[in-house]
């Protein structure tokens, strides 16, 4: 190679190590921008009004409060049954010392295109699988519904004092009610022990997710559910494809919407009605860091914009207490029972 073109390809490197330094910075200078508003929205939210109420006659939505905050139990009540089981279930429908308004729980989709209970993306956690299968990570999505129906989905749920009641329960000991459970299963047993909306939240992403969002809208058509379920995920593009597919689906925000939200609210900055997609905010109270989301300022703001808003996983009594008392719409606990004491007494 020449001198000259050896100088002219240093020059060309260099000129692209430069466009890359700029974008670099321009990228980084714009995260920094969205930090700096963030930690603004945090500080308006902290000590600024609570933001002005709405009229009550312009919150249509199903799902915001007429009277006390509702009780939902989160993955079924996963503190005081094994999670995402129908033993949970009728722990909490038939238990007469408190009641549940809304049933939080989680969907993957099997091998055979079939809608399980299960809030983890392995069954390793739950159940017995690792010994059954031989290997970890075992994915419902690799499973038929047969292949997952002798699995014990109680084996490690420990009670409060630190006992295991259902560990090493195999074969015929497994009771049917900690067995893999269906969606419709689930659905079938509420329907018909009383009024109920739900929060479910479908795991997988990618073609199972979109497959599984298929399946969810079937049943829940089939079923005349659709007005009683707030669909959730935290996979974008099933997010995407439920809107494209299925507008009459009501859904909770994105990550992306939350955020957009949050300083929408710090600010009271009036937002396009076209990002309204969505019918409620399912958020923890400041998980995200700088985000103050549990504030009476976001809830009135949400509910000017006719928007429920509900929180996960609140299992203190005093945050059940704080939020009840600000105009929360719904809180999600493992532990429903106390959540109903705190709210009704």
């Amino acid at each position: 190679m020449s001198k000259k073109r050896k100088n002219n390809k240093k020059k060309t490197v260099k000129k692209n190590n430069k466009k890359i330094f700029v974008k670099i910075i321009k990228a980084l200078a714009l995260l920094l921008a969205v930090l700096v508003a963030i930690m603004l929205g945090a500080a308006v939210l902290c000590y600024a009004s609570s933001g002005e109420a709405p009229v009550k006659e312009e919150m249509t939505n199903p799902f915001i409060k007429t009277d006390k905050t509702f009780v939902s139990a989160h993955r079924s009540g996963a503190d005081i049954a094994p999670e995402n089981t129908m033993m949970a279930f009728e722990f909490c429908v038939e238990n007469e010392d408190f009641n549940v308004d809304t049933f939080e729980f989680d969907l993957h989709i099997t091998k055979d295109n079939k809608l399980i209970l299960l809030h983890d993306d392995t069954l390793d956690r739950t159940t017995n699988a690792v010994e059954e299968f031989g290997y970890e990570e075992v994915k419902p999505s690799t499973k038929t519904y047969e292949e997952l129906s002798v699995l014990n989905f109680g084996e490690n749920f420990e009670t409060p004092d630190g006992k295991y009641p259902y560990r090493n329960l195999r074969g015929a000991e497994i009771p049917e009610n900690l067995r893999v459970v269906l969606l419709e299963e689930v659905l079938d047993y509420l329907q018909a022990n009383g009024e109920f909306t739900y929060i479910i939240e479908i795991k997988d992403k990618g073609e199972n997710g979109f497959k599984a969002a298929d399946e969810l809208y079937r049943i829940l058509k089939e079923k005349n559910l659709l007005e009683k379920v707030v669909f959730g995920t935290f996979n974008g593009d099933v997010t995407k494809y439920v809107d494209e597919n299925y507008p009459d689906m009501l859904r909770s925000s994105s990550i992306v919407e939350v955020v957009l939200f949050y300083l929408a609210a710090a600010y009271n900055v009036e937002l396009n009605e076209s990002f309204y997609k969505f019918d409620a905010l399912q958020i923890p109270t400041n998980q995200y860091g700088f985000l103050m989301l549990g504030s009476e300022r976001v809830i009135n703001y949400a509910h000017r914009h006719n928007l429920a808003v509900q929180y996960w996983t609140i299992n203190e009594e005093d945050e059940v207490k704080r939020l009840s008392e600000i105009g929360a719409d719904c809180i999600m606990s493992d532990v429903p029972d106390m959540a109903y004491d705190v709210i009704n007494n």
